[in-house]
Formats: structure tokens, sequence, C-alpha cells
């Protein structure tokens, strides 16, 4: 994942600024400072960042995890936070058969105590609001697998 980073320090010469931009980072401040400076060049950083953000796609779905967006064909879908990380899951797994309980501990945690028809539930409403009813295929009623 691609954080910007800011050196704020106290140590002003520039081989030590040199050697901060050198180990990586993408501003380096001096103590002391106004705190509406480090702002603005907070801002700066972000939006450099913001400019080459990542966009995971799927046949028809495009995915801005900066944001937790989801787009169908161009078009804002709705989905709940969970949906969104189960939709995730099954993107970097496409092909991947995964159980209810690999479900379960990977978008809920490893302590989640509910009844696992809420990963069946989870799934049914992906496949109609994002029209992956012959994307997400159910294999012997214990597992999912996303397939292209």
């Amino acid at each position: 994942m691609d954080i910007p980073v800011i050196f704020v320090t106290t140590k002003e010469s520039v081989l030590d600024r040199v050697m901060g931009l050198k180990l990586g980072a993408d501003d380096y401040i001096v103590k002391p400072f106004e705190a509406i400076e480090l702002l603005a060049r907070i801002e700066v950083a972000l939006r450099h960042y913001n400019k080459s953000e990542e966009v995971i796609k799927f046949s028809h779905i495009q995915v801005y995890p900066n944001q937790r967006i989801v787009k169908v064909n161009e078009e804002l879908i709705d989905i709940t936070f969970k949906e969104y990380d189960l939709l995730i899951l099954f993107i970097r797994n496409k092909n991947i058969a995964l159980s209810r309980n690999q479900i379960l501990e990977r978008v809920w945690g490893y302590d989640y105590s509910g009844e696992t028809r809420t990963v069946d539930i989870h799934v049914q409403r992906l496949r109609e609001k994002l029209n992956l009813k012959e994307h997400i295929k159910t294999i012997f009623k214990v597992v999912y697998r996303l397939e292209e």
C-alpha cells in the first residue's frame, strides 16, 4: 500500500534533507513550522497519491480501494462495508474456492460468533447488486468461488 511520508524533524542541514528524501520521504519539514504549512504539505502529498489511485477491475466492475467505491459500468453502486470487504476478498482470490469459515474469518474476523448464513446472505446481495449471478459459483453448498 502506498502511504505518503513527510519527515518532521529538527535536522535542518541540506545533507539531512537529501538523506531523508533519498530514504523515501515525499516531503521534509524542519521544526519549528506553522501548522498551516504542515497542513498544506499534507494536502499536496495526498493529492499526488490520489492521482495514481489504484483501480481493481473485474468483468464489468471497477473498485476504487482508496475511496471504497464500487462502480458497475461506470455507475456508482451503494454497498455495505461487509459487502465491499467480501467483494475484495473474492476479487483477490479469483478462481479459488473459499469456504464459509474462511470467508467468516477474513471478512468478519476470527472472533465472529454469529450464524454462518450471514455469508450466504451477503453473497446473495453481491450477486444481485453487482450482477454477479454468473460469476459467483456455489460449490456443493459449502464454498463459493468467483469466476471470470
